[in-house]
């Protein structure tokens, strides 16, 4: 046990050690050149000679670096558990709709509402703008897992599930779509440019708030850590060993709506972060103890988040590409080299 446990320790420490680096590459990062010492001393000191530079690494660099941390966390720990609640190696936020779900939460506040709906109109709120943003998206996330709940219970073939879960995201895109037609140009290119993805739109008082979300929904899956461990052998066992099924499911189910909601709300639909990390941290750490692959998937996911968001940068540039493009670009060469590398991915499940 002592050789797994000190790899696994390992790891880990070399994990957190890259997410620091990255952090710091991050904020390095952007158009405007700014000598990697002033940086330094900005991130420790926050002040500056340079009024310009402190603004741009306060305002715009930190928040967005701190707002990937958070992405890559939530998605990931997101993927984690429903992956085991349904005991589908091919589950994530993306896959079975529940980004859909969030999509159609932002859908309506951003669409249905008219010229008073738009996303201008949302900012005016501050605050409580941000908190409307984000209980759609949640209860939009929400609806659509229960949906796959219900059909969860009567569908045991995991293929088929993941179908159904297809299915139920196209028809809520297919909803999307409509308010989408009937909307005005303005509204139309705020929701398009929404739906790119990006993590350069949280301002300072919007990460006050995804923080205070992602917390919850992270503290809700750390939690759930000890039911995930039984519920992957089996309801049957987890009913033995006194735990209560419909509970557990509540409580998952209330993180991963937090987290997907919270997260898409803000940062636009983000794929395959939710898929790939969770096998890529198994692959990594050799386990499937989610008091061990909790914190493991949201250094991992914190990591692939800050690279994405490097290379969306296109470094020595000025174009900034979608975050979508790129974590779709990286997280799906992940997924097949896992599933080629492991060969049977249901052995993780069994």
């Amino acid at each position: 046990m002592a050789g797994p446990a000190k790899r696994q320790g390992l790891i880990l420490t070399c994990l957190a050690l890259l997410a620091v680096v990255f952090f710091a590459l991050d904020v390095l990062s952007g158009s405007v050149a700014i000598p990697f010492g002033e940086v330094m001393h900005i991130l420790f000191s926050r002040e500056s000679e340079n009024q310009a530079w402190l603004f741009i690494v306060e305002k715009i660099r930190i928040p967005k670096a701190a707002t990937a941390v958070l992405a890559g966390c939530g998605l990931s720990v997101s993927g984690l558990l429903m992956q085991t609640l349904f005991r589908n190696p091919l589950a994530g936020p993306s896959e079975l709709g529940i980004t859909a779900g969030a999509g159609l939460g932002v859908a309506s506040v951003m669409l249905a509402g008219g010229s008073a709906g738009g996303m201008y109109a949302v900012n005016q709120l501050g605050i409580s703008g941000s908190w409307l943003v984000i209980v759609m998206a949640s209860l939009g996330s929400a609806l659509v897992m229960s949906l796959i709940l219900l059909i969860a219970g009567r569908v045991k073939d995991n293929v088929v599930l993941l179908i159904v879960g297809v299915m139920i995201g196209t028809i809520t895109l297919s909803v999307i779509s409509i308010w989408q037609y009937v909307s005005q140009p303005e509204e139309l290119q705020e929701y398009i440019m929404w739906t790119f993805g990006s993590l350069g739109g949280v301002t300072q008082y919007r990460l006050f708030v995804l923080t205070i979300v992602v917390l919850l929904g992270l503290l809700g899956a750390f939690v759930s850590s000890k039911s995930l461990n039984a519920l992957l052998l089996g309801e049957n066992y987890a009913r033995s060993m006194g735990l209560s099924i419909v509970r557990s499911r509540l409580m998952i189910m209330a993180s991963t709506s937090l987290l997907t909601g919270s997260i898409t709300a803000f940062c636009g639909p983000i794929g395959f972060i939710g898929i790939a990390i969770p096998h890529l941290t198994r692959a990594l750490l050799r386990t499937s103890n989610h008091r061990i692959l909790m914190p493991a998937c949201c250094l991992s996911g914190t990591v692939l988040m800050l690279f994405c968001d490097i290379v969306a940068q296109l470094p020595g540039t000025q174009t900034v590409i979608p975050i979508n493009i790129v974590t779709s670009l990286l997280g799906a060469p992940v997924v097949i080299w896992v599933i080629l590398r492991s060969n049977n991915l249901r052995s993780s499940f069994s």
